[in-house]
């Protein structure tokens, strides 16, 4: 199953096709791929095997929200493996700072692979167009599907492939699968997943927003860079946080998802069941206005 949305799950094809520039990296240059491409994952499939991660630029592609865990994401499974990279982090960051300059003004939707069998590091960037406003606005509709990561401890490209015939129905009016196991949300294909219930009860603060439960799984997902800061996030707006698979069959008061590229997205139907009162929650927008505060204090220089 599948979910449908009020856009796409792409950020970068609201405005028609964007180019998608592929390199791959030596210790002094990047070497162009003559590769065709038409989105990100199109390029991944088009190299060897190995691990990934993906994120937008800020600030005049001149930050990044939490760039060293998106950049662990290559490193330290490669050292596990006993890999050697073909560049340094620091020569890395210096190739990701020059081509986000060249897509300026627009900011960069950019993507680092990092080969299984020789370490070579490639990188894959295209222009990024953020969602529209009415995403946020009136939230998405999500369906399921039965499936998880084989192993959720690392991003490895091996899961786009497999994941391929799924990825396929992201169009149209569809926004994100929710990948589940035995009853339970695990998590979106590109995204975290989260459900809020809230007791009844007494307002907990002059808002006049209930007391909230955020519930998001723990194990068998991969844990993303955004939702480590949207946990934060709402342990600070004083909700309590509840560590287990949102199971298909609660009542849902409201639910999101996060990614580095999108933030926070509300959901407002999964499955043709409609999620609280079928528009985004308040829970769901105080963290969304939590986390766009967050990004705009602690996004990294992509060169200290």
């Amino acid at each position: 199953m599948k979910c449908d949305q009020q856009g796409r799950g792409d950020p970068a094809i609201y405005n028609g096709r964007m180019s998608v520039h592929g390199f791959r990296l030596s210790p002094s240059r990047l070497i162009p791929l003559d590769l065709p491409a038409s989105s990100l994952d199109g390029l991944t499939g088009s190299v060897s095997d190995g691990f990934y991660s993906t994120f937008a630029t800020l600030s005049g592609g001149t930050r990044v929200l939490g760039l060293s865990a998106h950049l662990k994401r290559l490193y330290a499974p490669a050292s596990d493996l006993r890999l050697h990279p073909s560049v340094s982090e620091t020569a890395l960051r210096r190739h990701i700072a020059n081509l986000a300059h060249e897509n300026l003004p627009a900011e960069s939707r950019i993507r680092v692979i990092l080969t299984r069998d020789t370490g070579d590091i490639y990188i894959g960037i295209q222009p990024f167009a953020p969602l529209p406003d009415s995403i946020y606005k009136k939230g998405v509709n999500c369906l399921t599907a039965e499936m998880a990561r084989h192993d959720p401890r690392i991003k490895g490209t091996d899961f786009i492939a497999k994941s391929a015939e799924q990825r396929k129905r992201v169009q149209g009016d569809v926004f994100e699968i929710l990948m589940t196991r035995r009853g339970g949300i695990l998590e979106g294909m590109t995204s975290n997943f989260y459900a809020v219930l809230i007791p009844q009860g007494s307002p907990c603060d002059s808002q006049n927003l209930f007391c909230g439960v955020l519930i998001t799984a723990q194990k068998g997902i991969l844990p993303g860079v955004t939702r480590r800061a949207v946990l934060r996030l709402a342990r600070g707006e004083g909700m309590s946080i509840e560590y287990r698979p949102p199971r298909m069959d609660e009542e849902f008061d409201e639910a999101f998802l996060t990614s580095s590229s999108r933030g926070v997205v509300p959901i407002v139907k999964i499955d043709g069941r409609r999620v609280g009162q079928g528009k985004p929650g308040a829970w769901t927008k105080t963290l969304s206005l939590a986390y766009q505060a967050y990004v705009g204090e602690r996004s990294e220089k992509i060169i200290p």
